[in-house]
Parts: C-alpha cells; structure tokens; sequence
C-alpha cells in the first residue's frame, strides 16, 4: 500500500492543481456552472480524500510518517470541512472559490509529498 500511497499522491496533486486551473479558467470567462465544472471539481475532491484516506490507512497499520507529513493531510480533511460548512458563501462566486481551496489543496499536497522525503 506503501507506493500506491506515494505514486496517488502525484496523481492527486495533478488533478487538484488541472481542476484549479479549469475553475479559473470558468470564473475569469464567467461560464456559468455546469456538469462539466461540477464533476471536475469532484473528481479533485474525491482523488485528494481518497490520497488521504491512504495515509490514515498506512497510519493505521503501524507506519509513522512524521508529524509534519500527517499535520498537512489533517489540514487537507479541514479545508474541506470548512468549504462545506460554508459552502452557502461559495455559490456566491463557486469557481473562484473552488479554484482557490484546490489551488491550496495541490500545495498542501506537495508540501506533504516534499516533507516525507525530507524525512528520511
């Protein structure tokens, strides 16, 4: 499970930061919101939490990563609680708003993927 985790990661990085792109590319030529927008959105939600529920997998058998490389998935899980706790406030400007959480998201992922090397 140990590469699936480290070769998803890239994977998850990838979609998070090629949504982001395609949500500014919907806010700044104002498209409105479509099924094409949504999915891609889900797709980079679901990839990253899937990437995160493979950590807490690993972490679970026995497998210390460092607390650094484990505090950004924590970070991942809350920013996707906070953007559903307000998710009233995104559909002001969604892609705007979708952009930036997966703009974090894919940084969040990399800081994660750069720490656990760092680690050993």
């Amino acid at each position: 499970m140990g590469e699936v985790h480290a070769a998803f990661a890239w994977v998850a990085i990838g979609i998070n930061g090629f949504a982001s792109l395609i949500c500014f590319v919907y806010n700044f030529s104002k498209r409105p919101i479509d099924l094409v927008f949504r999915s891609v959105v889900s797709v980079a939600v679901v990839a990253m939490l899937i990437q995160v529920g493979l950590g807490l997998a690993r972490f679970g058998q026995g497998i210390e990563p460092g607390s650094i490389h484990m505090f950004y998935g924590f970070v991942i899980l809350f920013t996707f609680t906070f953007v559903y706790i307000y998710r009233v406030q995104f559909e002001k400007r969604p892609a705007l708003g979708w952009a930036l959480v997966l703009l974090f998201t894919m940084g969040l992922g990399l800081r994660a993927v750069v720490n656990f090397a760092e680690s050993f």
